[in-house]
């Protein structure tokens, strides 16, 4: 699995997931915001299944 999120979109996903599993633990949220689990760990691993089928890529060019 080669990287393909980063910056921004990194931290989007990880405030996200956590927030979305906040509502759903914490606050008695309905039973779809544990999907915040996905955006959480896309963010984590620094890798999207879907960014890869649509051949989107987030990270910054490495340059040698």
């Amino acid at each position: 699995m080669k990287a393909n999120v980063g910056g921004i979109d990194k931290a989007v996903r990880i405030i996200l997931g956590l927030a979305l599993i906040a509502w759903a633990a914490a606050f008695d949220g309905p039973v779809w915001a544990w999907i915040g689990v996905v955006p959480l760990a896309t963010g984590l691993i620094n890798f999207c299944p879907l960014y890869s089928l649509i051949g989107v890529n987030t990270c910054p060019v490495k340059r040698s």
